[in-house]
């Protein structure tokens, strides 16, 4: 009996790291096919309302099997789950303005940034005590960035400043996410991720429209927003069977996956200062994750004593 339930453990935990990968090479196909159509000419507005517009239709598609109701988008902090949602379309714009004009490889690195900025804010936001060690880490994750952007060079190109925005958009989505966790279900907070998207990017859209040349860029178009949902529902079915803590590490292998897209597809390497900054970014990053997982380790023993 006691074998049984180990194998269930290990086979739901071998599932979760499925999803997770699964949920990462979608999120890289979303920047790479938003960099394919700002490339064509379309603007990032554009594409970004469609990406909400589709996410926001196959949500309620899903809800509404369960039978429509008012109740089912009700929260008690309806302020922070629409504040949250703001984030999320500002880290999507911000990314899809700078795919468009940096490598894959650079903004990935750069929004790998996100966990450490995280990691600094959470003290005056959460009010989590952040250790020398940790301090440690975020300082030479910072140095890792400039590493990677090199901002003293020749060759700084304004998006990068753009791609930092996405990070800060995107630490503080994950704050307001941790925040809201348990009290907010994640059907609410995808149905209003969908919705104040759609609806503030609405007037951009037409505004910037323009009209796919190709029957491929029209499915591209929609692909986005499908690719945009689906690996948020895989993320989230992924930490259905495992803890974050464990599944971190993987989220690492969107690197791999928009290298392989930056090569294939633009024909552009990561050259030997931009794998270095990646490494030094992602080092930090991990002995983050490993030291909170150590910490919180020790606080159940300290606590079961």
């Amino acid at each position: 009996m006691v074998g049984l339930a180990s194998k269930a453990r290990e086979d739901r935990l071998t599932l979760a790291i499925v999803l997770m990968l699964l949920a990462y090479a979608t999120f890289s196909m979303v920047d790479a096919s938003a960099k394919w159509m700002g490339q064509a000419g379309l603007a990032a507005l554009q594409i970004a309302f469609m990406r909400y517009a589709v996410h926001l239709v196959l949500t309620i598609g899903l809800i509404g099997l369960g039978g429509l109701s008012f109740d089912r988008f009700a929260s008690d902090k309806i302020g922070l789950v629409i504040l949250r949602a703001l984030l999320l379309v500002g880290t999507s714009v911000t990314n899809f303005i700078a795919v468009r004009y940096l490598p894959l490889t650079l903004t990935a690195t750069i929004g790998f940034s996100a966990p450490i900025i995280v990691c600094a804010l959470s003290w005056p936001i959460l009010g989590e005590r952040v250790g020398p060690w940790r301090w440690a880490a975020i300082l030479v994750g910072f140095f890792g960035l400039l590493v990677a952007i090199r901002p003293f060079g020749a060759t700084l190109h304004w998006a990068v400043f753009i791609s930092l925005g996405t990070a800060i958009c995107m630490a503080f989505y994950a704050l307001l996410t941790r925040r809201l966790s348990g009290a907010v279900s994640p059907t609410t907070m995808q149905f209003y991720s969908g919705l104040v998207g759609t609806v503030v990017l609405a007037p951009f859209a037409f505004l910037f429209w323009q009209t796919p040349d190709t029957a491929m860029e029209w499915v591209m178009l929609f692909a986005i927003g499908l690719l945009g949902w689906a690996g948020h529902e895989v993320f989230a079915r992924a930490h259905g069977f495992a803890e974050a803590g464990v599944l971190t590490p993987f989220s690492y292998s969107f690197l791999v996956w928009m290298t392989l897209w930056s090569a294939l597809l633009f024909g552009q390497y990561p050259d030997g200062l931009t794998v270095l900054g990646a490494s030094i970014v992602s080092g930090a990053g991990l002995f983050i994750w490993a030291r909170e997982r150590w910490l919180r380790k020790a606080r159940r023993i300290d606590f079961n004593r």
